[in-house]
């Protein structure tokens, strides 16, 4: 396996990929294609900690991408309204028929510590705690930090990269309105790609079960 940082000529293929990764598995279809589309063209996005995986295909012996991992900047804002500067991965893609080999792990440790390097100091992610914990990440709410609304959610967690950059007396944390994507402008998009079905999966299950966690700050 190869990782290197995307370049233009890999869009299509990474729009593709995290369309079929994502399909149906919070939701009935997925959103998360559009969003990678619209963070390339915004102030946030860190172009050099956008990495791809590639594997050799058996049949041509060329090497095709398989799996992209992409980070922007965020902000930590503590209770006295003093914000620092965090950065956030997503997201993480990997095809389906390649899922279960690695490859999601070598992109998340390759990309944290190239962003060790590059001198950021901590990043925050919304995922599965079971899955994000065996890289390091801890829950949000042990330093007080919930989402921008208010409320804490297990989904929400935190990796310092310099020990101790966090506040530790409470914080919000705040993505750009980049995430909150519009149904319809996800509608218009999907049709650059082949019709796919939207339905129900159980993993969707899991999703509504991680969003009904949440509860308000005291």
């Amino acid at each position: 396996m190869e990782i290197r940082l995307e370049t233009p000529a890999d869009y299509y293929a990474v729009e593709s990929l995290t369309r079929e990764a994502f399909w149906n598995l919070h939701v009935p279809g997925c959103d998360e294609h559009l969003l990678v589309n619209l963070l390339r063209e915004n102030e946030i996005f860190l172009p050099k900690l956008d990495f791809v995986a590639l594997l050799d295909e058996e049949e041509s012996g060329e090497a095709a991408i398989v799996g992209n991992i992409m980070y922007a900047k965020a902000i930590l804002r503590d209770l006295s309204g003093q914000d620092c500067e965090v950065i956030s991965f997503g997201p993480v893609s990997v095809l389906p028929c390649h899922q279960g080999k690695g490859i999601g792990s070598a992109l998340i440790r390759h990309s944290l510590e190239q962003a060790r390097l590059q001198g950021h100091q901590a990043v925050l992610i919304y995922g599965d705690p079971a899955y994000y914990g065996r890289f390091g990440f801890r829950p949000g709410e042990e330093l007080g930090i919930s989402g921008e609304e208010g409320y804490y959610n297990p989904a929400l967690q935190y990796l310092e990269l310099v020990p101790g950059y966090l506040p530790r007396s409470g914080s919000y944390f705040i993505l750009d309105p980049v995430y909150q994507l519009d149904e319809d402008a996800v509608a218009v998009f999907d049709r650059r790609f082949p019709g796919k079905v939207k339905e129900y999966r159980p993993s969707q299950d899991h999703f509504r079960e991680m969003l009904a966690l949440s509860r308000p700050r005291e």
